[in-house]
This record gives C-alpha cells, structure tokens and sequence, in this order.
C-alpha cells in the first residue's frame, strides 16, 4: 500500500501538528513561535478588547492559529511518511535464533538479540541471517529483499569484497561461518530504521544558517512593527493590536520557515525510496554541491568478480611447470580470482594439476607487496601486478611476457604475472565486465559540471582501457589506499566537493574523508561504516539519483524561500494601505490591489499567508523538477519561475479573495 498521502496517514499527521501547539515545540522555529504568539495576542484582543467588527478580530485570529497548524501539519506528514516507512521495514524484521559458536567449538542455539560484536555463528541454507557481519568461511547466495527491495539473490563468500552480510536477510544456498559486527540495536537495518524516522535528525549547516537568516527578518520586521507603533501613539494614532500583528505576520518568511523542516525531511525520505540510506541530512545537501566524483574501479564501476579467461606463458617455460606454480599459488587463495584461476586451470590444463603437493605456507595479498603465494620449501610461487612481481624478481618481465601484458591491458583485462623465485613463467588475464549504464551516466555529470575520476590499483594502460569504455573523464592508475585518502584531502584542499564511492576494506579511509561517501551494500562493513551514505543496490548508477536528490533539495529550499520572500512584497501592499488610509486617506494611491475595505485587505492577506503553507506541501515533499544542468542555469529559471510567480501570484490570490469575502458579507 501506498502511504505517501493515505486518509491514515494524514489523521497522524493532524494529531502530531497539534500537539506541535506546544510552545515549546516550537521554540526550533523562531519565526512560526512568533506567529504563535501573534494568534495569542490577537485572541486576547478579540474575546476581551474588540468594540467594532468582531466578526473580523475572529477571523483573523482563526487563521492566525492555523497559519501554525499548517505549518506544523507540514512537518508532520514528512516525519509521518518516514515513520510509515521505518514501520514497514521493523515489521519486515523477522524475530530469529542464531547458532552461536561456543568457546568449546560447539554451536548453541540462542535469540539472535542476545548476540553481541564479536561472536561467531553458523548459518545454513534457509535461515535467516541473525546480525550484522563478515563472512569468516563459505559461500552462498543470499536473499536480501528484505533490506533492499531487490528479489534477485546476490552472492556472499569469505575474503572478497563482497563478505558483508546484513541481519535479517535469507541464506539460500550453502552454509556460512559468519562474524557479527555490531551489538543488539545497532545493526544496520535498525539503524536505518532510526535515520529514517528522522523526527530527531539534526538540523545541516545550511538550514542553521537559514534559520538564523530568517530569524534576522523576524527581528527586523518585529523592530518596524514596534516602532510603528510608537510613531503612532507620537501622532495620537491608534493603531490596532490585530492590525499590528497581521502585518507582523505577512511580512516575516512563514511560508519558508512552515516548510523547511519538510524539505528536509523529504530529502532523506526521497534517497530512502532510491534504495539509498543517507546517515545525516548533511550528506544528503553536500551531494547537491557535488563537483567532482571519485569512483572505485572493481566493484563499483565494473561487476567486481575478475575471472581468469586466457594465459601466456614464456618461451622457455613448460606448461606443466606453469600450472604448477599457478595452481599451487592460488590453492589457498579464497577471493574470487583466485577460485577463477583455480576453476580456470582444472577446465583448461587439467592433465597437468598436481596431483599431490608439499605443505605449503600461504602469503596473504596486502595492498602493499601487491603479491600473493605460497612459501614451498626453498621455492618462493608469487602471482601479482607486473610491477610487483619485476620488484620481486629483480628484472623487467621477458618481452614476450611484457607484450601479452600488455595486449591483455588493451583488452581491459588486469594482467596477473607468476612467477617462481627469480623466474617469471607467465601471465593470467583476469577480465572483469563494466556495469550497464554507465556511459550515459558520466555524460549526464559532465552536463552538471561534474568531473568524474576513476581510481583503480590496475596498471595504467588497463585502467586507460576501462575508463575510455566506461566514458570517465579522468582515471588515476596503480593507486593504493594510503594515494586514494591523499587525493580526496588534496582535491578538498583545492575547494571541491568531493564524492567517493567505493565496496572494499582499502576505500574505508578515503570513504570516511570525502564529503559524500557512497558505499556500495555488496561491499565490506568496514566500507559501509565509513561513508555516510549507503547505496542498498550497489549500482553507480545510484550516483546520479543522489547528487540528483542534494541539487533538488538545495533546489526546493532556495525556491520556496525566494518565493516566500517575494509574495511577502505582495502582503505588503495588501496590508499597510488597510492600516494607514484611516489616518491618512491621501496614501490611498497605494492601495494598487483596489481592495474593497481596511478589514477585507486584511483578513485576505492574512488567509493567503496561512492556506499558501498547505498548498505548498506537496511540492516540499516532491521536491522542484531537477534538469541535469549547469548551476547558474538552474538559478535563473528558478528565480524567473519562484521570484516572479512569487510576487504575480499573491496579488491575483489576495484580489480573489478580497472578493470572496465582500461576496459573502463574512465581515
């Protein structure tokens, strides 16, 4: 069912905007508190002060109140349509056991609430995954609709980037040994749940900032009325409290300050139904000043899973002597390409697998030797990068060797060398397949002014291959962890706004330093707790949806608010004419609207001022169309579209409405 405006939800949302009447509910927003305190004082002076019109005194009275239940009502259907959402996923979460390993080797069967960080637990095919964590052994294919909404399985297994598995999905296939890696209540899905419900976010910098800007126009415009006032009782005029105070209240940004929450708040809801879990609203609006995007190659720009797809081996190596080292080197190496390598050789040259082998010493690949292997007696099998492997042997690679690297590279292959103490005896292609979309995605950036660079640990001439498919502008090869962090600090140092996306443990540290890190859900917690924002269906295609959502969210925000502040030059002719031509009917040349009355000027402008919040909702939880173009673009049709329908449109409203009123004698 859809909740986004159901009778359901929009009763909630009624009971929580009154209760925001509160005062102290609102002291988070100055300028709907003064308003409030407006609706009192004319309420005062209605029941107990009011000699002439009464019938006028109530009315604007009325709307002065529900000047603030719109704008509470605003707030409300936003956070409702979170919670509704929060609730759908809690509902989702199925209460569950989990076989926790003991300290003597032995599995226990516990609730799964009763795990903590650290424990290890062991899940088979059909159950469901208890916690958050890593998988220590195993494969298996896992349903993870529950979270992400897709019903195709995805594939998790120990030691690749792809061993983070969520609390609360299915295991389909296998068994896996698996590591949770958060205590009761702060495993993902909760915390999703938490981030959504959103009635307690924190406010970004740039709503603070907003807020006090608008509190500025409050204090202004509060110091004129006041002063006002003052003129008047100097020149023995009697102005009315009420009139005071409606003027007050149409000239200070209401309609803007009754929406901004709600802006906010839609921001994250819009990313969530994106399958994106944004950690903050600051993340959601530092997407919208995007100018340049860091993308990790494997994983995240390709499918991740490189698979061995041909050889080369030297002149005057044999075959069996190749597999050998090959084989026995990737033996014990449990990423994806080292089971290729294996399933490869036993497909290919199964006649020359050993059959029997001696004890062999695995060495584990890190992102600085570039090199994994094993340690056989005296002999030293290493497979890795080219330029590793020459460092390890002491020499540039044979050039019938160098020359098959090479052509693998053009092909958008990863060249994978072996060598076998001083001795290279080949080359592995290791082939990886580009994402779909992802052309017409970095086209799409480049017509927003956004620069994207693909970073990668491949060769040059491999990742000057991908990243011409691909259609990045820019690529940095041969990168390690330590150079990925160096190029976010220098590109922030530069002034850019800077986003990185990545799955692996190696992008955490450039992940948690770039001002919107997307991890990608398939990768590694260390990924996922990194950034502040998580793409639940691992596409960088979702790149696009969420700098699209930051644009539109700055977008709307500066929208309302220029249309705010322009229809507030409409109230203005609307209500001091009213106050003045009593005491001064030579200024009634300004009465430019022809408004029938004092009083019917007024109230029309007072009704205006309450019913444009209500009509504005969906908008502010929509969100303004966002058109893939340049900044400035976008700011003058805006301002053209919000800046003059701002002014145009509260005159024929405030007329109508005048009208309406003299029509039916309501004063």
């Amino acid at each position: 069912m859809n909740l986004s405006f159901s009778k359901e939800l929009l009763m909630k949302a009624f009971g929580q905007s009154l209760k925001k009447l509160n005062p102290g509910s609102l002291l988070h927003n100055p300028v709907m508190f003064i308003t409030e305190i407006g609706a009192v004082i004319t309420t005062i002076e209605w029941i107990f002060l009011a000699k002439h019109h009464p019938a006028f005194y109530a009315q604007v009275s009325i709307w002065l109140w529900l000047t603030v239940l719109f704008a509470n009502f605003a707030e409300s259907v936003a956070e409702a349509r979170n919670q509704a959402q929060a609730e759908s996923l809690r509902q989702g979460r199925v209460d569950t056991t989990a076989n926790a390993r003991q300290k003597d080797g032995s599995y226990k069967t516990i609730n799964w609430k009763q795990l903590i960080k650290g424990d290890v637990v062991r899940v088979v095919a059909g159950e469901i995954i208890p916690g958050d964590g890593e998988v220590l052994e195993g494969m298996g294919s896992v349903d993870e609709s529950s979270v992400t909404g897709e019903s195709a399985p995805v594939i998790r297994a120990a030691g690749t980037d792809h061993s983070s598995v969520t609390g609360g999905t299915k295991l389909l296939s296998d068994e896996l040994i698996i590591q949770i890696s958060s205590d009761p209540g702060a495993g993902f899905l909760d915390r999703m749940i938490n981030l959504i419900e959103s009635a307690k976010r924190k406010k970004s910098p740039n709503e603070i900032a907003l807020t006090i800007l608008l509190s500025g126009l409050t204090l202004i415009f509060l110091v004129v009325v006041v002063t006002l006032q003052i003129i008047g009782k100097y020149f023995q005029i009697d102005f009315s409290v009420t009139m005071l105070v409606a003027l007050l209240i149409c000239l200070i940004p209401t309609t803007i300050a009754g929406l901004l929450s709600a802006i906010g708040i839609a921001g994250i809801n819009r990313l969530m139904k994106k399958h994106v879990l944004a950690m903050s609203g600051q993340a959601v609006e530092a997407a919208g000043d995007i100018n340049v995007i860091l993308i990790d190659k494997t994983g995240t720009i390709t499918v991740g899973q490189r698979r061995a797809s041909d050889v080369a081996i030297a002149q005057k190596v044999e075959v069996s002597e190749f597999v050998r080292a090959t084989y026995l080197s990737s033996l014990q190496d449990t990423t994806d390409e080292g089971r290729s390598i294996v399933e490869y050789l036993k497909a290919k040259y199964a006649s020359h697998i050993p059959s029997s082998h001696a004890e062999l010493h695995f060495v584990p690949f890190t992102a600085q030797t570039r090199m994994s292997g094993v340690d056989i007696g005296h002999e030293t099998l290493r497979k890795g990068a080219i330029g590793a492997v020459e460092k390890f042997i002491g020499q540039p690679l044979p050039e019938e060797l160098a020359q098959a690297a090479k052509r693998y590279a053009e092909q958008g292959g990863t060249p994978l060398v072996v060598a076998n103490n001083k001795q290279a005896l080949g080359v592995i292609l290791l082939k990886d397949t580009i994402k779909d979309g992802l052309t017409q995605l970095f086209s799409r950036f480049r017509k927003m002014g956004i620069r994207t660079v693909m970073i990668t640990g491949d060769n040059p001439i491999t990742a000057a291959h991908i990243a011409k498919e691909a259609g990045v502008d820019d690529f940095l090869a041969e990168v390690s962890p330590e150079k990925k962090l160096e190029t976010v600090k220098k590109m922030q140092a530069e002034g850019h706004i800077v986003a990185m996306t990545g799955d692996g443990v190696n992008d955490a540290p450039a992940l948690a330093h770039a001002d919107v890190g997307v991890a990608m859900n398939s990768g590694t917690q260390a990924a996922k707790e990194a950034g502040n924002m998580v793409d639940l269906d691992s596409h960088p295609t979702k790149l696009f949806e969420i700098i699209e959502i930051g644009k539109q969210l700055l977008m709307t925000r500066g929208a309302l608010t220029t249309f705010s502040v322009a229809n507030d030059i409409a109230k203005y002719f609307a209500i001091m004419p009213a106050i003045l031509i009593p005491f001064f009917p030579w200024i009634r040349v300004l009465n430019v609207m022809h408004l029938s009355t004092p009083q019917s000027a007024v109230l029309s402008a007072v009704i205006f001022n309450a019913i444009i919040i209500p009509a504005l909702i969906p908008l502010a939880l929509r969100g303004v169309k966002m058109v893939p173009e340049k900044a400035l673009t976008i700011l003058r049709r805006n301002l053209t579209i919000y800046g003059l329908g701002g002014v145009v449109l509260p005159f024929i409203a405030i007329k109508l409405i005048d009208l309406a009123i003299v029509m039916l004698g309501v004063i």
